[in-house]
């Protein structure tokens, strides 16, 4: 076996041990812990005599036992015990209980991942059935040390199982894991301009994921930076909530020799494993419009008590989809620009674009990341890249420490075109970075100019005004059949008594056609009528009448609901450097004078008696990037689909006289 996908065939051959046990949504209950048995059992191999012999010359009592043992098998850690798959395989009368023996002589951090797929309920479902020697014999023919297949080539393994157990039990894939070419591209990005502060010989950094699934983006992450600079250090955390995803994670990060405690198991949003860290750089694909709900009290409380000296004090987004929380949360862990900063990737769909209007929770957090300036670009990617979702997706690159020609701008950058079509397509995915194409993308981003795919835009572009435009009231008020017919069927209606009824029905029946602009010559008419239900008559019988007198209230004309409209300026251009506070201030005279010019522009000339209504005025912030790269293709001449219609009818006409 050579390649990944025979490696994944072979392994998932164990699948035809297992159908009847289990259902097909099962397999990785079995499979998963297998393969990570298997992966430790091959790294462990080489080491097993030296860490015996450890354990022979050692005494129990000694506290550096465990950096000895780590030592003596050459890894953050080791297994205690002579057997290994082979030997375990050699007695099979004791096959069960000689696995057990083995998983309990790992070290503590071993230890834990293998708890974390409760196995030993599936031992003793294997036993029970007469499969776990088959089944075990068959994960012995897989070599996994790493020179048979590397760190990367183990996590394409790990995510491309994954995968499938994801499409039998109807998961989402993309909860688990990013393609890889993705994540590359990500890094790219990350990194970029960096190059000078990255190849000093011993620097060492720090990297995020909240959501860090197998550790795909960790793992590419550390292998970027150390095929730049072999002397560099990245020293990753991450947090993940999926038992079986955690222990890939830990497991993988302990071969590449990163501290598995730096690995933390649950919920990011309702325990922060890495709570008051800062860090360099952070990655992320958080799920796709997933609730977060299990989260909400903690969510909201902590929006409410801690505001901005927490996680969620810009704003909530809306409960189905917590993908604005994943970045508040990441942003939260930005280190301060005097200390250095930090960079920021994160994959989005759609969505967190535009969802929201002003004033939303969404709107907020995009106006708060944009007024601080830290969203340095955009990338929109093509469709059918995920495993699990054909949608488009966009990578978000945040910075608090933008250098000085990208201050106050935004990058937007249009790459849907760049993808190849997969020969074989893998679940939803369809097409595929190339590494020409992710160098291209990456140059473009650090080239930081306008072309084809490719604007560059200040911060303000992207913010507009709500306001909202009044105009005053004018009624006249008549009475007619069909608003009687409405009282009679409204809810107020029926608190009436019956007489109150016939009395009111017989009152307005009498002044059916009265028509008035006098507020006060129909009240009279109207009195008499029970208090209950006196302003639903009211709004019954008021029409607008732009003739009729203008109602005031307290000197100031009283606004119509019914004509009340909205309007979304654009923000304009401040003449302020964008190291200074930026705290948008609705009365400041550069709001006031460009909605005033936009409404005598754009509303006046068809409603001169239209006002602004200052105090409902709202800012918002969305980002079009797909309008911005429309391009308009007009559609083709008339003579030329009409000879194309005629062409088809021949044709059609010619297989109909051949019959």
């Amino acid at each position: 076996m050579k390649s990944n996908a025979e490696r994944v065939g072979f392994i998932w051959s164990v699948a035809d041990l297992l159908r009847g046990t289990y259902k097909q949504s099962q397999y990785g209950k079995v499979m998963l812990p297998f393969v990570v048995l298997r992966r430790l059992d091959c790294v462990l191999e080489p080491t097993k005599s030296a860490v015996l012999a450890e354990m022979a010359r050692s005494s129990v009592t000694i506290d550096n036992l465990d950096q000895l043992l780590c030592k003596a098998a050459g890894q953050l850690f080791y297994n205690t015990s002579s057997l290994n798959f082979s030997r375990i395989l050699g007695d099979p009368e004791n096959v069960a209980g000689n696995l057990r023996a083995y998983i309990a002589a790992f070290s503590p951090a071993a230890a834990e991942v293998i708890e974390k797929f409760s196995f030993d309920i599936e031992i003793t479902k294997l036993t029970a059935s007469g499969l776990l020697y088959q089944v075990m014999g068959k994960f012995n023919e897989v070599d996994l040390h790493p020179d048979q297949v590397s760190n990367h080539d183990m996590g394409y393994i790990y995510e491309e199982l994954i995968r499938k157990f994801s499409e039998l039990s109807n998961e989402t894939a993309g909860e688990h894991f990013t393609p890889r070419e993705v994540i590359r591209l990500m890094v790219n990005l990350l990194f970029a301009n960096d190059d000078k502060a990255l190849a000093e010989p011993g620097v060492v950094r720090t990297l995020y994921d909240p959501a860090c699934g197998t550790g795909g983006m960790l793992s590419v992450a550390e292998d970027y930076l150390r095929e730049f600079n072999s002397k560099a250090g990245l020293v990753v955390f991450g947090q993940e909530k999926n038992d079986e995803t955690y222990a890939i994670c830990r497991s993988d990060m302990m071969i590449k020799g990163q501290d598995p405690g730096n690995i933390h198991f649950g919920n990011s949003f309702i325990e922060d494993g890495t709570e008051g860290r800062r860090f360099d750089y952070m990655l992320s694909n958080p799920p796709f419009g997933v609730e977060w709900k299990d989260a909400e009290s903690i969510i909201k409380s902590e929006n409410l008590t801690l505001g901005f000296s927490g996680r969620f004090g810009a704003g909530l987004p809306r409960i189905n989809d917590g993908s604005f929380l994943f970045l508040q949360h990441m942003i939260s862990k930005m280190k301060p620009a005097s200390e250095g900063g930090s960079r920021i990737a994160i994959v989005f769909n759609g969505s967190p674009l535009f969802t929201g209007g002003a004033g939303s929770g969404e709107s907020e957090i995009r106006r708060w990341i944009i007024e601080n300036d830290w969203l340095d670009a955009v990338v929109a990617l093509p469709d059918q890249l995920f495993y699990n979702t054909g949608i488009s997706i966009y990578i978000w690159i945040i910075s608090n420490r933008k250098v000085a020609e990208r201050k106050g701008k935004i990058q937007l950058i249009d790459a849907r075109d760049f993808f190849t079509k997969m020969r074989k397509s893998l679940g939803d995915k369809r097409k595929e970075l190339s590494e020409g194409q992710i160098a291209e993308i990456s140059q473009i981003y650090a080239d930081c100019a306008e072309n084809k795919f490719s604007k560059i835009f200040a911060n303000e572009f992207f913010g507009y005004q709500r306001v909202t435009v009044e105009r005053p009231l004018q009624l006249r008020y008549e009475v007619t059949q069909d608003a009687i017919d409405s009282l009679v069927a409204s809810k107020v209606w029926e608190k009436l008594t019956p007489d109150e009824q016939s009395q009111v029905t017989e009152l307005l029946r009498s002044l059916i056609g009265t028509s008035t602009t006098e507020r006060g010559a129909m009240k009279s008419k109207l009195a008499g009528v029970p208090k209950t239900i006196e302003k639903t008559i009211w709004d019954l019988i008021s029409v607008h009448d732009e003739n009729a007198p203008v109602i005031m209230k307290k000197g100031q004309p009283e606004p119509d609901p019914e004509l009340r409209d909205y309007e979304n300026i654009a923000l304009p251009r401040l003449a302020v450097q964008w190291e200074q506070d930026l705290t948008h201030r609705l009365g400041s005279t550069e709001y006031q004078a460009s909605i005033a010019d936009y409404i005598e522009r754009e509303v006046r000339p068809w409603v001169p008696d239209a006002w602004v209504d200052h105090t409902k005025t709202k800012v918002g912030y969305e980002i079009p990037l797909t309008r911005q790269f429309y391009t308009y293709a007009p559609p083709r001449p008339l003579a030329e689909i009409d000879a194309e219609i005629d062409a088809i009818n021949r044709e059609i006409q010619e297989l109909l006289d051949r019959r």
